[in-house]
């Protein structure tokens, strides 16, 4: 089975194209706010969009068949593909000179992880932040195509429990219907974005802080045009409360968004994960309300306007705020948690392994794949008492095959492994025991704000170097399920038969 370089080929100049076209969309922004990169960002979009346009002509002429080795290819190098052509307008802005921040920028954008490497966000170019915005919206939307569309096929992780139920293409097979899968996706998308940008008008913000927020909380991504992120907005509210809404409709898996447009809410609400991941959100909530309620010698000094509407309604709304960002992936912030009790320090750090719904935008291990080991596990209980008895694993009253529960295991195994050796590597680069596992959680799970001096209240500037591309190796591992970029690391992966 010999790869087919020319197919491949021809899907990043497709990537390239689409790139460069979004470059370009910047550059109107740039002009419209007359930053004075305009001609910059124009060159990088063009240059992108021609070498994506050269490689497609290129290969014109290539086989239209796409089997699982070149489907692994394409995933994993396109990622890398959209990062390194996505640092131009960066680097040809002087926004960020440096290739390293730049790239470790551009794939904190595309896999929505939201780490940055900024010091002064608002100084910053208004096209380019534009630009940065919109890396998270390109990488949470490909990811939900990707889970819909291609991971199943190749068999990753345990994506075939909702893929059947996908209004397309299911795990046996690859038709047009993948198309219209995506359009409807995209569609939603798109709809929950422009919602959440009006009403965020509405309530106060401006047009480019509206957009750029919408694009970044449907993406589940959370880079923010301010420097205090969205606790600039303390004194407001509302804009909190907007925000919270869309960070939780995109940590929900996007086909029971598409079930509920079409009449059938029934569906998305009684589906098991999505009931676990509401219990999850609302039983987080109440333990970090309460703490933070009954210890107001910290709560107040930690919120700019702790007292808006009270000292109840703050508690319950950073609390909310905060656990939505954090197992949604989104990593927007209201306040520093890493000062809110040693307790509350190891509890976000712990729900970092949480991870939204599977088919959301959502990094992390997915509540869905918790609950399946959850269910093998109680059912490994009884097992030992009757084992003769036939029990299989259910989801949504439906038995689970042993190969997907497998499967779910062999990965979490797998995050686990990834996790522990992202932070021993952390610790070679003099980073300490804090810091490297939080980097290791927050880069791996596509979180963003990580602990000690990586926290909430600090950037990723101060990482070294080796440790920045470290950084966007895990994220980009993770972001792809793990399977599809660790295979490539396997020789007989290479070897033609």
């Amino acid at each position: 089975m010999k790869l087919n370089y020319k197919i491949i080929t021809h899907f990043f100049g497709l990537l390239c194209v689409f790139n460069g076209g979004f470059m370009l969309l910047s550059t109107l922004f740039s002009l419209m706010y007359d930053d004075g990169v305009t001609l910059e960002l124009f060159g990088a979009g063009f240059i992108v969009s021609l070498i994506g346009v050269i490689l497609m002509t290129a290969t014109k002429n290539h086989k239209k068949v796409l089997n699982k080795r070149d489907g692994y290819i394409v995933v994993s190098f396109g990622w890398v593909v959209m990062a390194l052509t996505g640092t131009l307008p960066y680097i040809m802005t002087g926004s960020i000179p440096s290739f390293t921040n730049a790239f470790f920028e551009t794939m904190s954008g595309y896999t929505t992880t939201g780490a940055s490497i900024l010091n002064d966000i608002e100084a910053i170019p208004k096209g380019v932040l534009f630009w940065r915005s919109l890396t998270h919206w390109i990488g949470g939307m490909g990811i939900i195509v990707l889970a819909i569309a291609i991971l199943p096929l190749l068999g990753i992780g345990g994506m075939q429990l909702f893929a059947a139920e996908a209004p397309g293409p299911n795990a046996d097979k690859l038709h047009p219907r993948i198309t219209d899968t995506a359009k409807r996706l995209w569609l939603i998308y798109f709809g929950y974005t422009a919602a959440e940008t009006i009403l965020l008008q509405v309530a106060g913000m401006t047009f480019f802080d509206a957009i750029n927020h919408s694009l970044c909380t449907l993406s589940t991504g959370g880079f923010s045009t301010k420097n205090a992120s969205v606790a600039y907005w303390n004194g407001q509210p509302v804009i909190q409360y907007i925000i919270i809404v869309f960070m939780f409709l995109a940590g929900t898996n996007f086909v029971l968004s598409y079930f509920a447009f079409k009449g059938r809410i029934q569906k998305a609400i009684f589906d098991e994960e999505f009931k676990l991941y509401f219990k999850f959100i609302a039983v987080f909530t109440i333990i970090a309300a309460l703490i933070i309620y009954f210890r107001a010698d910290f709560a107040i000094s930690s919120f700019e306007h702790p007292m808006v509407y009270g000292k109840a309604e703050a508690s319950i709304r950073h609390a909310l705020f905060q656990v939505i960002a954090i197992v949604t992936t989104t990593g927007f912030v209201t306040a520093d948690y890493t000062l809110w009790t040693p307790f509350l320090v190891v509890f976000f750090f712990g729900i970092m392994f949480l991870g939204g719904s599977a088919g959301s935008t959502s990094g992390g291990v997915k509540v869905v794949r918790h609950m399946i080991m959850i269910k093998n596990g109680f059912l490994e209980f009884r097992r030992a008492l009757h084992p003769n008895a036939i029990l299989p694993v259910r989801y949504n009253k439906k038995a689970v095959s042993g190969d997907i529960v497998f499967n779910i295991l062999g990965f979490f195994i797998l995050y686990m492994i990834s996790f522990i050796v992202g932070a021993l590597v952390f610790s070679m680069f003099q980073i300490d025991f804090e810091s490297a596992v939080g980097l290791s959680a927050s880069s791996l799970g596509n979180v963003g704000p990580a602990l000690g001096d990586f926290g909430p209240a600090n950037n990723y500037a101060a990482l070294p170097d080796i440790g920045k591309w470290w950084s966007a190796f895990l994220m980009l591992i993770g972001r792809l399920e793990l399977f599809t970029v660790l295979i490539l690391l396997t020789p007989f992966f290479w070897r033609n038969r």
